[in-house]
């Protein structure tokens, strides 16, 4: 007869264990087990036994919140960590498993199926997958070796590893003559505008937008505050500018020249004040909407909603619509900020300026910006040259 015992396996219950005679081979090629150790081995297989998929799927979401609590301590903005994990566990959820037990193929399958979508959404949603394989490698794979038996391996091998193939495609600005015949054209338009406020509003913010080569999300979001008049030679704003590699947006200062702080100033003297808000709080918007939200308006709040990106897009293409001639025929924010960075650079502004005024932080995402740029490589030799013989005269009395 079998001898049978009852042992403890925690505070709140026991297990019947049979004990497995010396003499009895077990476990396939384990051999005649010692009595003593009988008792270890059952316990370890009614352990991994009672190892449910619920203990997994929580030691996954404590990964993912000690994941984004790195990523908290590293300084990333609360919207960039949550948009680390949301691809993790969309995966998850559509294949009902934990990250550890994804495969490659099974990645394929799903971001050429029911997850595909435009390249640079699934470049970004891959990228952030294998990141956060990086985290459990680096923290937790002995553990999830041990408990679950799985090795950590990422399922973004060298095949589906996602790669920049320039699908950003090639915007052309409108060349400098053109855009000074659409900027001539609108301002004789103006006088017989029907909303003569919202004109003025519309051709100054395309215009700064022009001229500073700042972003639509960024502009809309300028206040009177933020505009300062004293900075540099002829002032500057700030806006919150996109931050690099998922840092979260950085305030950074745009630049405003000669011509932008003229027009901003009467713009500010003689229209601001028509919007029926206080003009003169420093958290007014610098571009306020002319339509109050009927809650907003019976909260009777000083100061007016700002125009969003939008509407702004939206009265840009309009704009174009009427006033730009020539082979581009449409405006966006964007193709703005192109012909910023291009006509400043066919205008003489280095590089490393053009960058400056862009708010890029590397040269290389710059460089994309001026594809168009009608640059005159013999020009620039020669002017080296003579940059280089006025040195040399310079200098003469001090080589020996």
């Amino acid at each position: 007869m079998t001898p049978v015992i009852s042992l403890a396996v925690s505070d709140s219950e026991s297990r019947i264990l049979t004990l497995v005679p010396p003499t009895e081979p077990t476990g396939g090629d384990l051999g005649p087990i010692e009595q003593g150790l009988a008792d270890v081995v059952t316990l370890q297989r009614r352990r991994q036994a009672r190892m449910s998929a619920q203990d997994e799927e929580s030691f996954f979401i404590d990964t993912l919140s000690e994941y984004q609590w790195a990523r908290d301590a590293a300084g990333l903005a609360p919207r960039s960590i949550d948009l680390l994990v949301k691809p993790v566990i969309e995966l998850c959820d559509f294949y009902g498993t934990v990250p550890w037990q994804l495969t490659p193929r099974e990645v394929d399958k799903y971001f050429a199926g029911p997850g595909k979508r435009a390249r640079s959404t699934m470049r970004q949603k891959i990228n952030h997958i294998d990141a956060y394989f990086a985290f459990l490698e680096q923290r937790y794979a002995h553990e999830i070796m041990m408990r679950f038996g799985a090795s950590v391996e990422s399922p973004i091998d060298p095949f589906n590893r996602p790669r920049h193939r320039g699908d950003f495609g090639l915007r052309i600005p409108p060349s400098q003559m053109a855009m000074a015949e659409f900027f001539a054209r609108w301002r004789e338009r103006l006088p017989f505008a029907r909303k003569y406020a919202v004109a003025c509003r519309d051709y100054v913010m395309t215009k700064i937008a022009y001229i500073s080569g700042v972003r639509a999300a960024e502009l809309c979001g300028v206040t009177i505050g933020d505009v300062h008049w004293e900075n540099g030679q002829w002032g500057r704003f700030v806006v919150h500018g996109k931050g690099a590699r998922g840092s979260g947006p950085r305030p950074r200062e745009a630049y405003l020249f000669q011509e932008g702080r003229e027009l901003l100033w009467w713009y500010i003297e003689e229209i601001r004040g028509e919007f029926g808000d206080d003009a003169e709080h420093p958290r007014a918007p610098l571009w306020p909407s002319e339509r109050k939200p009927k809650a907003v308006a019976a909260l009777n709040f000083p100061i007016a909603p700002a125009l969003g990106a939008p509407a702004f897009r939206r009265l840009l293409h309009n704009a174009a619509a009427d006033y730009l001639t020539g082979p581009v025929t449409d405006l966006f924010p964007h193709l703005l900020r192109h012909a910023c960075a291009t006509h400043n650079y066919e205008r003489g502004m280095s590089l490393w300026e053009v960058q400056r005024v862009l708010g890029h932080e590397w040269a290389t995402t710059t460089v994309r910006y001026m594809a168009t740029a009608h640059a005159d490589p013999e020009h620039a030799n020669l002017a080296a040259s003579s940059r280089a013989a006025q040195r040399l005269v310079m200098d003469k009395g001090n080589l020996r």
